[in-house]
Parts: structure tokens; sequence; C-alpha cells
């Protein structure tokens, strides 16, 4: 009797999945605002690159295949929705949504804890990215002014705009362009790789870099309101990249908040502390999985600043505050614990302290190029210092509490120890 009604709540919760799917799939509006979105349509892709890490099936990839060909069948041939390349992605990580979440009811025992470890983050994950514009047209009514005058003066108090510079170079070289851009876009395939290959490894290891991807968003959020900007593409509309103001001009810049069109979601950039994260946490995994970590960290703090979404100042102020989201979410290590609390400390004190000292100590930048160098400078050598005593500091109270620090993981039936 037990059998037979575990069985039936199987299909029914596997039937819910599939008219969940099928709904978000074939609706109009959603179609037109998250499925050909570039930024949503790569957040769904990254659950691909999550399901096939846990669970290394063909069966699986052919079911993926399979229902993306019958989505696109329905919205284009029988719904004639106009045909858009990102809608393929979002199709293809939709399937795998759901075919990683009927997998994760029906599986048995041990094999079902990795699935319902990856379903639940990967649908936590998309979730984020679909509630992100809702946030940030919050910030934007709560801000009709922006604060983006003063992070242009200190970028030019450096005397060398880095973010007109670096733009000049992706107009200019196409290549460049497009890598930087694919980085810039893909975010959301490091942070599932970097989480998956650290639930295969070991899970324990896992859940803190969950936490930490997935609370930066609204966190930043927060941050984005207290200190909001826009981006120098914003500022400058048609001049920026090629027609900078001189240091002359702008030393005299009467520096307050002025109107701007956009979001709010320049001061910090959460594409550098996502990447920073992600660079941080491939700790453990293979050399090919770090090279990717680092790749995507490198080139999304080029493409930040070639796109133009981005001064520079942002990626320094990122530093600190990933610092500040991965102790927050460290929770191996006690809250009172004080090594756990100085790098929490450290990084919220330096965010707000350098959203202190550009909103009111923007004209001491401009005494001389060596304080806003140097300042920058220290920032990003002291938070990597923190943050290698940090990671002493965690794995020292790992290898305490678990003295056999390898994990064995079984998914369908495939132990994955020693990956």
């Amino acid at each position: 009797m037990a059998s037979g009604k575990n069985q039936a709540l199987k299909i029914i919760a596997s039937l819910a999945l599939i008219f969940c799917a099928g709904g978000f799939a074939l609706s109009a509006q959603i179609y037109q605002e998250a499925i050909i979105s570039a930024f949503f349509s790569v957040a769904l892709a990254s659950v691909i690159v999550l399901h096939l890490r846990v669970r290394p099936a063909w069966q699986d990839a052919l079911l993926i295949l399979a229902g993306t060909a019958l989505l696109g069948l329905v919205d284009f041939g029988l719904f004639k929705y106009p045909r858009a390349l990102m809608a393929w992605l979002s199709f293809a990580g939709l399937m795998s949504l759901l075919v990683l979440g009927i997998r994760a009811v029906w599986a048995e025992g041990e094999s079902r804890k990795p699935l319902i470890c990856a379903w639940v983050p990967a649908l936590l994950f998309v979730s984020s990215e679909w509630f992100a514009s809702t946030l940030l047209d919050w910030t934007t009514a709560a801000h009709p002014k922006t604060l983006d005058l003063y992070l242009f003066s200190f970028d030019s108090s450096m005397r060398v705009q880095l973010s007109f510079l670096v733009a000049r170079w992706f107009w200019q070289i196409s290549w460049l362009r497009l890598v930087g851009m694919f980085f810039y876009l893909g975010l959301p395939l490091t942070i599932a790789m970097v989480y998956a290959g650290q639930l295969v490894r070991r899970q324990e290891k896992a859940f803190p870099a969950m936490l930490a991807f997935l609370f930066t968003g609204p966190v930043g959020a927060l941050f984005y309101n207290l200190f909001p900007a826009v981006s120098p593409k914003m500022l400058f509309a048609r001049n920026f990249p090629f027609n900078p103001l001189p240091a002359s001009q702008v030393v005299r810049l009467f520096l307050e908040p002025i109107p701007l069109q956009g979001p709010r979601n320049a001061m910090p950039s959460l594409h550098l502390a996502w990447t920073l994260l992600a660079w941080w946490y491939s700790r453990g995994l293979s050399w090919w999985e770090r090279a990717i970590a680092f790749a995507f960290l490198a080139f999304t703090a080029l493409a930040t600043l070639g796109s133009g979404e981005h001064y520079f100042i942002d990626l320094i102020v990122a530093f600190p505050f990933a610092l500040m989201m991965e102790a927050l979410c460290e929770y191996s290590l006690s809250y009172k614990d004080p090594r756990r609390l100085a790098a929490f400390l450290f990084g919220i004190f330096v965010t707000l302290g350098w959203f202190a000292a550009l909103r009111y100590f923007g004209k001491l930048f401009w005494t001389s190029p060596l304080i806003p160098w140097s300042l920058a400078a220290a920032t990003v050598a002291l938070t990597i210092l923190r943050h290698r005593e940090f990671r002493r500091a965690v794995d020292t109270g790992e290898s305490a509490a678990n003295p056999q620090p390898e994990l064995t993981l079984v998914a369908s039936g495939v132990s994955t120890a020693g990956r």
C-alpha cells in the first residue's frame, strides 16, 4: 500500500514538473521577456553543465536534445513565435532542468541525494536570474539620480581612464570583443561548473559555494542602493569611448548626483565578484576546471570595462565585497570564529569605506595619481592576503572535523571518489 502511494506521488510530481516546464516554454509573454534574453538563456543553459557533470548519462543528453527539438517545433512551427538563437539555449536548459528534476523524483537511496543537490540549486540559480531585473527596477525607482560623476572622477584621477581605453580595444579588436562578451554573458556557466565540480568531489565544500553564488545577487542589489550608479557608457552616450574628457577638465567637475537612464548596477561589479568567487571556490578541482575559472575571471574583468558597463573602481571594490560574501556563507566556521569574523569585517568595512571615500573625499584622489593607484592596489593585495588566511582557517577546520577528506558520492551507480 505504501509503495503504491509512493509511486502515485512520484507520478504526480513528475506530471507537475512537465506541466510547469511546458507552461513556461509556451507562454508568449515569457518567451519575449526571458526565453530570448541573452542573460536568462545562458542561465538556463548552465543547468546542462551542472546536470551532465553530476549525472553524465547519454540517455539524459538524448532526452535534452529531443525535448529541445520538440519545444522548438511547437514554439516556432505551431505558435509562430519569432525565431531567436538564444531561444534554443533556453529550450535546452529548460529540458535539462526538467529531466534532472524527474530523475531526482524517481531516484532511490543514495543516488537521490546528489541529484537533489544539483536540481534545487539549479532551480534557485535560474530563479535568481529571473528576479534580478525586478530588483534592479526597484533600485532604479528608488534612486532617480546616480553617483556616476564620483566614479568617473576617481577613474580619471588615476590619469588613465581605463574604461575608455579598454572599450576602444574592444571596438578595434574584433576577436577580443567577441571573446570578452562570450565570457561576460557566460558567467552562469562557470558558476555551474565550479559548483558541480565541488559537488561530485566533496559535497560539504559545495554548499558554502552555492550559498555565496546565490546571495551575491540580492546582497549586491542592497549595496546598489547605497551607491547607485549606471555606467560610463550611459554617462557619455555617443562620446563613449572615443571622446573622453581630459583630466584638466575632470578635475574641475562639480561632483553631484545626476539623473541617468539605466539600471543602477555598477558599484560594485557583481560580474567580477561572481567570477572571483568561482576562481576561489575552484580550489581542489582539476587543472582544466581551474583554468576555465581563471579565464572567466580575466576576460570578465576586461569585458566589464570593454562593454562600457563598469568603471575601473567598480572592479576594485568587487574584491572586498566578494570576500565579505565568502566569509558570510562559510558556515563550516562558527560565526564567532575570529578568522571568519575578521574576513567578513574586512570585506564589509573596506567596501563601505570606498563608498564613503568616493562620495565625500573625491578631490583627495586628485592630489597625486599615486593616491588612487596605491589605494586600489592595496585593496586588491590586502583582500587576497586576507582571503588566503581565511581559506587556511577553513581548511584547518575541515581537516580537524574530517580526518578522512575523501568523500564518496554515488550518482547513477557510479562512484565519484577521487575525481
